[in-house]
């Protein structure tokens, strides 16, 4: 049997991650002198008045090797898939691999640098788990992932600069001018890394529409099976909109909505949103 991992800056909902039986490993949230795990005992809100209480960006922390050979069975014969975060953002994919190694487990756990982040790695692990489902074999399922990663199309449109000003991810005078002037930043993410691309103005429920309104084209060539619209905590109404708007097209087939978890959450602020799909 081909079992799915990956480590918590996947950003899958619950219900996705029993229904495609994924097994999750959290990275660590570090507040001052207080350690936690993503997605298990602490909620993003929580890191957001801390920060703002500190004027600081929380640390993070990948698994450690121990962290994840918990998830290896060294006696079992099952095959292992392991999806992390991009490699150039965190020790999480060289800690899985060298856990495998630790175990001479090589042969059955591979390992995978999904060169992405939140739903851009969640988009890769759901097809690697409908394929594990129709019985492929960890390899086939490794190639198919390998063809497919440099098409998905992980994009964020940023509400504040100041988590990305605190973690040292901009200058300060530029989270000074996006603050005074109302921009939002719109951050792709390709070949592992942060790109940042068009600045929109005003209000949440313009710039956010004005962000995924100049993604139609792409939207409208992209694959039909599913869209994420992931987000760090934003209006209701915002997300609604972008939803009806998706519908509206009446292109895709799955439209799923996830929240950022901590992690992710921490670098990047409350009123994130992003809109996340794979190209054909």
């Amino acid at each position: 049997m081909v079992k799915i991992l990956s480590d918590s800056t996947s950003d899958l909902s619950k219900e996705l991650i029993e229904k495609y039986e994924i097994g999750i490993i959290p990275l660590y949230v570090i507040l001052g002198e207080d350690e936690y795990k993503d997605g298990v005992n602490i909620k993003p809100e929580e890191l957001y008045k801390w920060s703002d209480a500190h004027g600081q960006t929380p640390k993070t922390a990948a698994p450690s090797v121990a962290d994840i050979q918990g998830y290896l069975d060294k006696n079992g014969t099952d095959e292992y898939i392991i999806f992390t975060i991009s490699a150039s953002m965190s020790a999480s994919n060289n800690n899985c691999r060298l856990a495998a190694e630790d175990l001479g487990m090589e042969d059955r756990v591979f390992v995978i640098d999904s060169e992405n982040l939140s739903t851009g790695i969640g988009l890769q692990i759901i097809r690697a788990a409908e394929l594990a489902k129709e019985g492929k074999s960890a390899k086939e399922i490794v190639r198919f992932i390998e063809g497919i990663r440099s098409k998905v199309r992980a994009s964020f449109v940023i509400d504040t600069l100041v988590y990305l000003h605190r973690g040292g991810r901009c200058s300060g005078l530029a989270a000074f001018f996006g603050s005074a002037l109302k921009l939002h930043p719109r951050i792709s993410v390709s070949g592992g890394a942060m790109h940042p691309e068009k600045k929109y103005r005003g209000k949440s429920d313009k710039y956010v529409m004005d962000y995924v309104k100049d993604m139609e084209s792409e939207l409208l060539s992209a694959e039909k099976s599913r869209v994420f619209i992931t987000h760090s905590g934003c209006d209701p109404e915002v997300v609604d909109m972008v939803k009806t708007y998706l519908e509206s097209l009446g292109y895709f087939e799955d439209i799923i909505e996830t929240r950022a978890g901590a992690v992710v959450s921490s670098h990047c602020g409350p009123g994130t949103l992003g809109v996340l799909f794979i190209a054909k």
